[in-house]
């Protein structure tokens, strides 16, 4: 099977791919066809002639990774994965951007064949790649070589480089000195608005320079099949450093109206626009021109391509002497069979951190779950994700589990989602919880794309003290909660903390952790965690329930009973995770909060959302302040006089 394609075949294949580029978001009525136009030669290049890649196994471990950071360009993955033969057909080119179809308007991952990661906010596309990287590099220490040794290539534009996160993970991708890392600047000098000199001259090239990358000036060569290779190839044996290709090319082309015009950005082309775009070209003027000759072709030889790569690496795979559980377990994100059996158990009235606990569940499952990779905004120590014995990922140790991610907290947020998606690693990454404000766009993204990252939010209420208003969250738990399918635990004390662990890693998906600074007295068996709230304390006569969650569970165990000395009657319902209770069925739920029986909520945050589950609540509708930290709890109203007050109030008002 030839390396390439005939060059007449290269030229039919890159006017399909730019023809489906105007034809799909013109019936859209919706998309952005110039950079994908642009773009076509390189993808072309890509895809048949150095990505090592097989389409009849999208989910082969060693392949290669394509990540489209600008996803707004989404058809150009989308006419590069019908034509390699991925699983799209026509018809699903056809239904571009249309309900239910397999060509949404940015690329997702899980819902088409061939795309790996979801992008569309600029920049995580980039960031994603260096977590992918970071991922790829940590398996080949791991496992070796023969067995794993890939590339993750990026397309990014003017746009993922203004965004921040890019400058983050930038500059962690060349502190970490990753070689398996390639760039193509897409240096269009477009946005939305208009030319990029409107608000746009950074030297990029200096820029990663600066951060430690290998940058080369590909200058016009956009249209050049085999200088593109070429290109790609030289940045593939760059060894040292991750690689920064910089692609003058010219949106829109080879459009006789719009080529480097705005306009070819976001807006479809017009009827006629097509028209003379497909002349130039040489094309018939007709929709979703694709000769089946062409296609067949382009399958066989990305079929043939993959299949010898894929055999090559099988045979190295079968002579390895590798640990087949551990592998299996590795590249499931999940424990060997029996690993729970380490975790800590916590005595009744053992007083301990939430984010202590965690740190020993970690630790405990070291051995048990071979793809636990943990690291730190710079807070590895405060936020309980430091490992014993286990040294720093660097390029001198890359199999190393414990990854510094300086003060970069989006860049760890995406780089988590990129690692996870790449498959191998159960990322745990830690910060305070109120800099979930510097990286909510991973977190929001991991939950869309099911990602399995378990992020690790500690100093979790106004509690952090001295520190003041700046530091102490208030309505992070709030914005949690509200992002779908994402699983949140904030848990009462260090055994449900250890159960929350369990759980994350069950879970096929992402899990935050929502954990205390200061010692927590343990009043649970960890239970509760299951089912997303269980009974912690109950009287059968249960005149008011006092439901609460992380640190404020033990406050209402010590206010039920004061007010079991006053006659009132007192179930305490510790709920560490709102989305697991709502899981469960109605009569369970009701079980746990009778019909009947009025609730109080206590947690030490915006009472924002508990009116689903509570008659009345206790919380903190406004910024903290600046004192130690039991004081501020203790002014704000987070104390067991408040809740007897309260509770009392209701007992006798729904009495």
């Amino acid at each position: 099977m030839p390396d390439s394609l005939t060059p007449e075949l290269d030229q039919q294949a890159i006017s399909l791919i730019r023809g489906l580029a105007m034809d799909a978001p013109f019936a859209a009525k919706s998309g952005h066809q110039g950079t994908a136009m642009a773009l076509a030669p390189l993808a072309h290049v890509l895809y048949s002639r150095v990505l090592r890649h097989d389409p009849a196994n999208p989910h082969w471990p060693d392949r290669d990774r394509f990540i489209l950071s600008n996803g707004h360009a989404s058809i150009l993955q989308y006419s590069l994965l019908f034509l390699s033969g991925y699983g799209l057909s026509l018809d699903d080119i056809k239904q571009f951007r249309q309900w239910g179809s397999a060509t949404p308007g940015h690329p997702e991952v899980g819902h088409t064949a061939g795309v790996e990661v979801t992008t569309g906010p600029l920049g995580q596309g980039f960031a994603n790649a260096v977590g992918m990287a970071l991922a790829e590099r940590h398996l080949r220490g791991q496992f070796g070589g023969d067995v794993v040794n890939h590339h993750t290539f990026v397309l990014a534009g003017d746009g993922c480089f203004m965004e921040g996160v890019s400058h983050e993970a930038a500059s962690l991708a060349g502190h970490q000195q990753l070689g398996n890392l390639i760039c193509v600047y897409d240096d269009n000098h477009i946005t939305i608005d208009g030319d990029t000199a409107l608000t746009y001259s950074d030297d990029v090239a200096g820029r990663f320079e600066a951060y430690g990358w290998h940058v080369e000036h590909l200058g016009e060569i956009a249209d050049h099949c085999d200088a593109l290779e070429q290109a790609l190839l030289r940045a593939k044996a760059v060894t040292d450093r991750p690689s920064l290709l910089i692609l003058r090319s010219h949106i829109g082309a080879p459009s006789p109206d719009l080529t480097d015009r705005h306009e070819a950005h976001g807006n479809p082309f017009s009827a006629e626009q097509i028209t003379r775009t497909k002349a130039v070209m040489g094309i018939p003027d007709e929709p979703f021109w694709a000769p089946t000759a062409v296609v067949e072709a382009y399958r066989s030889h990305t079929a043939g391509r993959g299949a010898a790569a894929r055999a090559q690496w099988q045979q190295r795979f079968d002579a390895a002497a590798l640990d087949q559980a551990v592998w299996d377990a590795t590249w499931a994100a999940a424990g060997l069979p029996g690993w729970e059996a380490a975790l800590p158990i916590f005595e009744h009235g053992e007083k301990i951190a939430t984010r202590v606990a965690i740190e020993k569940a970690f630790n405990a499952s070291l051995e048990g779950v071979p793809s636990l990779v943990a690291g730190a905004a710079d807070l590895t120590g405060n936020t309980g994700t430091k490992l014993a014995g286990q040294v720093a990922a660097t390029p001198d140790a890359l199999a190393g589990r414990q990854v510094y991610y300086g003060i970069r907290e989006h860049a760890m947020g995406s780089a988590m989602v990129g690692m996870a998606l790449h498959g191998g690693v159960l990322p745990a990454g830690g910060t305070f919880f109120v800099f979930l404000d510097y990286m909510r766009p991973p977190v929001r993204l991991a939950a869309l794309s099911g990602a399995k990252v378990v992020f690790v939010f500690t100093h979790d209420s106004v509690g952090v003290g001295e520190d003041g208003p700046t530091h102490q969250p208030v309505e992070h738990i709030a914005t949690l909660r509200a992002i779908p399918q994402l699983q949140v635990i904030r848990p009462a004390d260090a055994n449900e903390t250890v159960a929350a662990w369990r759980a994350a890693v069950a879970h096929d998906g992402p899990t935050a952790l929502v954990l205390s600074r200061q010692n927590l007295t343990v009043v649970t068996d960890g239970s509760a965690v299951v089912t997303g709230a269980g009974i912690v304390l109950d009287d059968p006569r249960a005149q008011v329930v006092l439901l609460a969650t992380g640190s404020e569970v033990s406050l209402c165990v010590e206010a039920a009973a004061r007010l079991a000395t006053d006659g009132i009657a007192v179930r305490v319902v510790s709920m560490p995770s709102w989305d697991r209770f709502e899981a469960q069925s109605a009569a369970f739920r009701q079980s746990v909060l009778p019909a009947g029986v009025p609730v109080l909520s206590v947690e030490a945050a915006t009472t924002f959302g508990w009116a689903r589950w509570a008659d009345d609540s206790i919380g903190i509708d406004r910024f903290g302040a600046s004192a130690p930290g039991a004081e501020v709890l203790d002014q704000l109203g987070i104390n067991v006089a408040n809740v007897v007050a309260r509770a009392t109030a209701l007992a006798h008002t729904k009495g």
